[in-house]
């Protein structure tokens, strides 16, 4: 008798548990399972049929979305009411190209209700764009009215806005070509190619058009953001012209080209990159420095926003000056010296180490050690990119710690490769120093300068003239490259 009331009692729970989920779930799973008459109209129905919609209706049918709402798949559409329709601008549903991108910014295919474990559900339209559906309530700004409507092929929200299709940050900036010299120097970036391998993924984007992503259409998409990309958040902050030039001119001696006009486009570009930023920040939430993927830190005076301006992809900041002082605009660059290009003479991967080790205080680091090897004046070889064209300070580390005895190495910069074998034409050589026992400190080398901006594709780090062991030893962690501040 006691194993059948428990039996019993275990079936009451299990069935009020079940019950208890049932009520919670999503409105369209309990009406998909009803007898419901809604179920009996599809959402093309449905939507022109009910006076609350009726003029969201209208541009159903004459846009023809109707039917595409009449199909077999499912749809959740945010039909807005009457007087959110009356209060669009004339401008956004001025012919039927445009009525038919307001009107697909209404529609997503699948069902999404008013119940969901998120907070915020980004939502793919049929226009393309992404919008954010927030706690079942709010989608794209605009405030739900009546939520959860079903029919046979899906839901419908009442919205209580319309949600007029917004830019994105990039069509925003192009549509400001020749009224602002930013918007104007960026849209130029479709044609003039920052790097080789801009003009190669152009070609292959010609090529094969619609296969490859846009990114590959412009220097500045390609190589800093793509903010034609419907489907990340970004901040961009767009100088106005006079802030834009003197930022422009200031770098202009850094970026030194064989021409005035390469030198602008250059100096333009390494401005412009560090003004974009992944992530929408809105401007109660700006910082006072932001850090662009390129390691420079951009300080952020909100007294010099000029403008905020809300597009499908992100925030863009009208802004009025931004300064970026040079200290933090010229990185120093580190080339690590477990990472070569290659090497001089010879096969010496017997006697080559990519080492893991620690420091004295226990930090972990990586280098690169040749010992051994027998060839007087053996080299490593790196090469460094993006290079401003000033004087660089030249650091490096250096960890002797196989060897008792102090043995010496230098560094040279720039040249080619002649038939034999030797690098000719460098930009500078520095003296041999030192690399003694177990000196785990940064050491000053040298410095030297560049005339012109661009990258050393030859950087050798180069072994004593000498083919005794112990003498002729290589070791690198790294190599600093510090600007110097005209």
């Amino acid at each position: 008798m006691k194993i059948s009331i428990n039996t019993y009692s275990k079936a009451i729970i299990a069935s009020l548990s079940l019950l208890a989920v049932v009520s919670c779930s999503d409105p369209w799973d309990d009406h998909a399972k009803s007898s419901d008459e809604n179920l009996k109209q599809n959402l093309g129905e449905r939507l022109t049929s009910i006076s609350e919609t009726s003029e969201f209706g209208k541009l159903l049918t004459e846009t023809g979305y109707d039917r595409i709402l009449a199909g077999s798949k499912s749809y959740t559409v945010w039909a807005p009411n009457n007087a959110a329709i009356a209060a669009v601008p004339s401008s956004e549903l001025s012919d039927m190209q445009s009525k038919k991108r307001f009107v697909s910014n209404h529609i997503a295919l699948t069902e999404f209700g008013s119940v969901s474990t998120q907070d915020t559900v980004t939502v793919e339209m049929l226009s393309t764009k992404y919008l954010e559906f927030i706690n079942g309530s709010v989608m794209d700004g605009a405030p739900v009215v009546t939520a959860d409507q079903y029919t046979s092929n899906g839901l419908y929200h009442i919205v209580g806005d319309a949600l007029i299709p917004r830019e994105n940050i990039w069509q925003y900036i192009k549509g400001m070509n020749g009224s602002n010299a930013m918007s104007t120097y960026l849209a130029s970036l479709d044609e003039f190619n920052i790097y080789q391998s801009d003009s190669i993924a152009k070609v292959t984007a010609e090529t094969f058009p619609g296969i490859y992503a846009d990114s590959l259409s412009n220097s500045y998409l390609k190589n800093v953001y793509n903010l034609n990309n419907e489907k990340n958040k970004y901040t961009f902050f767009l100088l106005e012209d006079d802030a834009y030039n003197t930022e422009v001119q200031k770098l202009e001696p850094y970026l030194t080209k064989s021409n005035a006009d390469s030198t602008t486009t250059y100096a333009s570009y390494f401005n412009t990159r560090d003004f974009a930023f992944h992530k929408s920040v809105a401007q109660e939430n700006l910082p006072d420095t932001l850090v662009s993927r390129f390691g420079v830190k951009v300080p952020i005076d909100k007294s010099n926003i000029v403008e905020e301006v809300h597009l499908s992809n992100g925030v863009l900041y009208v802004m009025s000056a931004l300064d970026v002082p040079l200290e933090t605009r010229l990185l120093t660059q580190q080339i690590e010296g477990e990472n070569p290009i290659g090497f001089s003479q010879g096969d010496k991967r017997g006697n080559t180490y990519y080492r893991e080790k620690e420091d004295l205080d226990g930090m972990p680091f990586e280098d690169i050690m040749v010992q051994n090897h027998g060839e007087p004046l053996f080299s490593i070889f790196y090469s460094a990119q993006n290079l401003y064209s000033t004087t660089y300070k030249v650091y490096w580390r250096a960890i002797n710690d196989i060897q008792s005895n102090t043995f010496q190495q230098r560094l040279r910069f720039g040249g080619m490769i002649n038939e034999m074998g030797d690098v000719v034409d460098e930009i500078a050589i520095l003296d041999y120093t030192d690399v003694p026992p177990n000196d785990y400190n940064e050491v000053y080398i040298g410095e030297f300068t560049l005339d012109e901006a661009g990258s050393l594709d030859l950087i050798s780090l180069i072994a004593a003239n000498s083919g005794s062991n112990g003498v002729n030893t290589l070791t690198l962690d790294y190599i600093k490259l510090v600007p110097v501040i005209k």
